[in-house]
């Protein structure tokens, strides 16, 4: 789906800003970068070193260009919006905006059914982004020019195979090891160019994910939109249903990356958190000052699978924006499979995969 960003006529102003605040992520997040170092070496620094690894025909760093920090105003949500569906109603309900922007895209994978709610308006991306940088390495895979046992450094000095960096990067949203991952493909315009190849117009990498937590904290997502590394949640929900249905990338390169997204350790609030037992979750989840997201595939038992992105800023704490995300997914999965009765004998295929393995 290509939708441009939403064009504002404003005067985008930069004002006396605060201090950056650190960076919301916790858990296995912070864990993990305290275990290989908070402090990523610059992009053309890594490059450098990408020489002595064993990639036979080494990648050249792109130096990024550098992009104005341009804010918008939120747009003035309308009196009274129309509705395609009773469920996307539902969910506009529960994503209301007072407290803080929500955005949400979702599509049934069977049948081709969308739910949207400022699904065309731009969010951070946060760590969501990781994805699309593990789909530009597997892209480089299939090309032959570097492989996933192909080893790059890493802020500590360690050097680590391409296939632990991934696992890293998207299980446990380890920074240093996207960071490596992102030197290693050429940049943040080589990420750009990949999603534009794959048809994705409204993605918007511009800084490496230290730079991106250094400076965190002096933007309020929830009310300004700044189009530094940003997408729409319409956008990421193009990119993970590309990924799950093959469309981009070979049935081995989309296996470690769904993979991946299955054994997904962070986020548990979001998501996984209120749906039943039997729904396998691929996912990944992204958390800067103010904004919690989380983008991924549910699959019911029935084998439907459902692509939903949801981005949450504001709501007050990041408890709030995460119960947000958990009860929008709960009510997009019901929306999804209530007209699936247990007994029906209905098998839902999707891409011509079964359903995908995942943990919860």
């Amino acid at each position: 789906m290509k939708r441009p960003f939403p064009r504002l006529i404003a005067a985008a102003l930069l004002v006396a800003m605060p201090v950056a605040a650190q960076a919301e992520e916790q858990g296995f997040e912070a864990a993990f970068d305290a275990a290989f170092g908070t402090t990523v070496p610059a992009q053309a620094a890594i490059a450098a070193r990408v020489a002595q690894s064993t990639v036979q025909q080494p990648v050249i760093q792109q130096a990024a260009t550098v992009q104005p920090v341009t804010l918008l105003p939120v747009p003035a949500q309308p009196m009274a919006a129309s509705y395609r569906t009773p469920l996307e109603q539902q969910v506009a309900l529960l994503a209301e905006g007072s407290q803080g922007r929500i955005g949400v895209a979702a599509v049934d994978l069977s049948t081709g059914e969308r739910v949207s709610i400022l699904g065309d308006q731009a969010f951070p991306m946060a760590s969501t982004s990781k994805i699309a940088v593990v789909a530009t390495y597997m892209e480089m895979v299939e090309q032959g020019r570097v492989s996933l046992t192909s080893e790059f450094p890493i802020s500590s000095g360690r050097y680590l195979p391409a296939s632990e960096l991934i696992d890293l990067a998207i299980t446990r949203s380890s920074n240093p090891a996207t960071d490596a991952l992102l030197a290693a493909v050429g940049g943040v315009s080589a990420v750009n160019a990949w999603a534009r190849r794959a048809g994705i117009e409204e993605f918007n990498l511009t800084r490496d994910i230290a730079t991106l937590v250094r400076e965190d904290g002096r933007v309020n997502p929830a009310t300004q939109i700044d189009l530094r590394d940003s997408s729409t949640p319409e956008a990421m929900v193009e990119l993970v249903a590309g990924i799950y249905q093959g469309r981009w990338l070979r049935p081995e390169s989309r296996a470690v990356i769904v993979r991946a997204m299955e054994n997904c350790r962070t986020g548990t609030r979001r998501i996984p958190a209120l749906l039943p037992a039997g729904a396998l979750v691929a996912h990944k989840t992204g958390s800067l000052n103010n904004t919690s997201s989380d983008i991924g595939i549910i699959t019911a038992p029935d084998g439907r699978s459902i692509a939903v992105a949801i981005y949450v800023t504001g709501q007050g704490t990041r408890a709030n924006r995460e119960a947000r995300i958990a009860s929008i997914a709960r009510a997009i999965y019901d929306g999804y499979t209530g007209s699936s009765q247990p007994g029906s004998g209905r098998v839902y295929a999707n891409a011509g995969y079964s359903a995908a393995g995942g943990s919860r």
